[in-house]
């Protein structure tokens, strides 16, 4: 199961697979790799339902089945799930990220209400990262670079705005909590309307986690 869905992000979330190579710690990688897996499965929601509204109920699903784990209560057979309820990700957690992308199912957004969705996806994903990786992390440092993630192929000048501020706060970001937002990197060149192939893709995240830098 474990490698189905590390396959899975590897095939589907590339980057951030690519960082999560950089985790040495088994369970911490595979707890990673099914956030990673489990934000693949609500993204993909609504490129396949016919309306919102079946968007809406398959959303639900996912928010209902991270609350039940969080209560202690049966999984769902799903191995996304199966994964989380035995790892250390914070279920009420995955929950809200569930909440949260039922805002993909509104359109496309601008400005703040971007952002606002931004901080709440992405920004929510790289955060529960981060800190499953150092109990010392925060989402304030790791913010600048989601949003940069984020924004880097839907508005490029302010994703490459969001690089620059994202410095100073990473300074901050403990080193064993680097893989979380190594792939950060990668929003340069898509801000540039370029798209690196796998080994650059690999040599960028690689230089970004030896210095510290994205």
């Amino acid at each position: 199961m474990a490698d189905d869905l590390d396959i899975t992000v590897r095939d589907q979330a590339s980057d951030r697979w690519l960082s999560s190579r950089f985790v040495a710690d088994a369970s911490a990688r595979a707890d990673l790799i099914a956030l990673y897996a489990l934000d693949h499965e609500l993204t993909r929601i609504p490129h396949v339902v016919s309306d919102p509204l079946m968007g809406e109920i398959r959303m639900t699903w996912w928010r209902e089945g991270l609350e039940e784990i969080a209560e202690g209560r049966p999984v769902r057979p799903h191995p996304v799930l199966k994964a989380i309820a035995g790892g250390a990700l914070p279920a009420v957690a995955l929950a809200a990220l569930a909440e949260a992308r039922l805002g993909d199912l509104d359109g496309e957004k601008s400005g703040e209400a971007l952002i606002r969705h931004i901080d709440a996806t992405e920004g929510l994903v790289m955060a529960l990262a981060a800190r499953r990786l150092s109990a010392e992390a925060t989402a304030d440092q790791v913010t600048q670079a989601a949003r940069a993630v984020g924004l880097a192929r839907l508005d490029p000048p302010a994703a490459l705005k969001a690089l620059d501020a994202a410095r100073a706060p990473l300074k901050a970001l403990p080193v064993a909590a680097f893989p979380a937002i190594a792939h950060a990197v990668l929003a340069r060149p898509y801000a540039r309307l370029a798209t690196p192939g796998p080994l650059e893709k690999r040599l960028r995240i690689l230089l970004a986690v030896m210095t510290g830098r994205v």
